[in-house]
């Protein structure tokens, strides 16, 4: 049975998603805090994470931050505002989706469906390794490492690397990259995609790669470029 981790301070919203999520078969744990959230997240393994971003104690942007440093869990931010810059930060905090409130309890499920849907499908793929230059991603094991550092990349962003790494020197539009990784089904937009690979340049860029890069090319979206 899936594990759920449902996270709002919000008690009536927590009982009626808590409601509708295990009549969809999870087996739910809740939270009414950003600590309780954060304790409860990284004690066991979730398949699936609803967390508000305004929570007492810890907000939901700092709870996805630090589960985002030992854990590749999906995370859907709920938020009480559309403002972009909320939904952007929560991106760019590790959140695979987010969700604006007022929002039905179906939307919530069928979210959560479609996330798993693609991490069901991306499970069956064989096992494969990747190595150029210094760079090497395992996407079985979901392992990045630059020369011998490891690098700690979420699913999502091993997959995009993944993309652009095996399809050398080819541009790939946001959209493309949006509808292939996330797939059609996907609530989100194209920032979805500039949130990750500006977290994925991050983290690669703690070690030298001289000979390749990520390059954005403008107008059209991005590429795994190699040095001349």
């Amino acid at each position: 049975m899936p594990e759920m981790l449902i996270a709002d301070d919000n008690k009536q919203i927590v009982s009626i998603l808590e409601e509708y999520a295990k009549k969809e078969g999870y087996s739910v744990d809740v939270a009414y805090d950003g600590d309780e959230a954060l304790k409860k997240a990284l004690a066991r393994p979730f398949d699936i994470i609803l967390l508000d971003v305004m929570m007492p104690f810890i907000d939901g942007f700092e709870v996805c931050r630090e589960i985002r440093k030992i854990s590749t869990v999906p995370v859907i931010m709920v938020t009480a505002r559309g403002e972009d810059f909320e939904r952007i930060m929560g991106l760019d905090n590790g959140a695979d989706d987010y969700i604006v409130k007022p929002f039905s309890p179906a939307e919530a499920m069928a979210r959560v469906r479609a996330i798993l849907r693609r991490i069901t499908r991306d499970g069956a793929s064989s096992a494969q390794v990747f190595s150029f230059g210094n760079l090497t991603v395992n996407l079985d094991e979901y392992i990045t490492q630059v020369d011998s550092t490891k690098i700690a990349l979420t699913k999502k962003e091993t997959e995009i690397l993944w993309t652009l790494a095996t399809n050398k020197n080819k541009a790939f539009s946001r959209e493309n990259l949006l509808n292939s990784l996330w797939g059609f089904d996907y609530f989100g937009d194209t920032r979805t995609v500039d949130s990750h690979i500006k977290r994925l340049r991050t983290k690669l860029d703690e070690v030298p790669h001289p000979g390749w890069e990520i390059k954005t090319i403008w107008g059209v979206g991005y590429k795994f470029e190699i040095a001349q």
